[in-house]
């Protein structure tokens, strides 16, 4: 079984086409996208048709969930905004129909954070002074008590590409975010997060002899129009986060 992962495409089109393009040499049986998808500046309407059109097994993360319940455009927050001002009714519908949380089979666990938030950071954990990578305390304790079986967990959320292995050995694979290389957040701490390169990111896994591997994969593609356009949409800080990987 070989599956390609993809995550938080935040709108991004041309990344997740240059992504899918990538793909599709790769002669996978399956891929899925781990939800973010749409919010942010960029093309979020054009980016929903795109996946509502696809075979994928796909998953709602923390911005869907924002775009269908919070009431108001300032409580959405810009990205979140930009976006649900550029949707219809059919794509609103598409993303009710999505969820956080997916079995794709008895093996394999998808989620957008942890399989009990579509927030909390699964692979990494937020200091009053730093973002660092999570211990295996941590990582043990978010992944919970999963189903028996259980061997690899896919989730996103955090936009760093990253592979760890839980104390009971499932494999837990980020595969860092197809369309915004940087960002930064409030909660619970002020912190950034930058992967220092513009390229698209995603993730091969491959299951051999009951063995699961992972290869994380960078995909170049036009960042710059993107930067270009989130500029011209009245976001500077997007447009330095998709033309750099960095944060202003």
């Amino acid at each position: 079984m070989r599956i390609a992962l993809v995550s938080d495409i935040h709108g991004n089109l041309p990344a997740l086409k240059a992504v899918v393009e990538d793909i599709a040499r790769r002669k996978v049986d399956a891929t899925v996208n781990l939800g973010d998808s749409l919010s942010g500046p960029l093309m979020p309407l054009e980016t929903a048709q795109f996946l509502m059109a696809q075979d994928w097994a796909q998953l709602a993360g923390n911005h869907e969930r924002q775009l269908l319940t919070l009431p108001t455009s300032g409580q959405r927050g810009e990205s979140d905004a930009f976006a649900h001002a550029r949707l219809g009714e059919a794509e609103f519908a598409w993303i009710a129909s999505l969820t956080p949380r997916l079995r794709l089979s008895p093996e394999v666990l998808l989620c957008h954070g942890t399989p009990d938030s579509d927030l909390t950071y699964f692979l990494e954990t937020v200091e009053p002074t730093q973002l660092r990578m999570a211990t295996a305390a941590e990582i043990d304790a978010r992944l919970g008590t999963v189903e028996a079986g259980t061997e690899l967990v896919a989730c996103g959320h955090t936009h760093l590409p990253r592979v760890m292995r839980a104390s009971n050995g499932t494999l837990i694979v980020n595969p860092g975010s197809v369309g915004l290389q940087a960002y930064g957040d409030e909660h619970p701490y002020p912190h950034n997060v930058e992967t220092g390169s513009p390229d698209a990111r995603y993730a091969l896994v491959e299951r051999h002899h009951g063995q699961w591997t992972c290869t994380l994969l960078t995909v170049p593609y036009d960042h710059a129009a993107m930067a270009a356009l989130a500029a011209a949409n009245g976001r500077a800080d997007w447009a330095h986060a998709l033309a750099t990987g960095h944060m202003p």
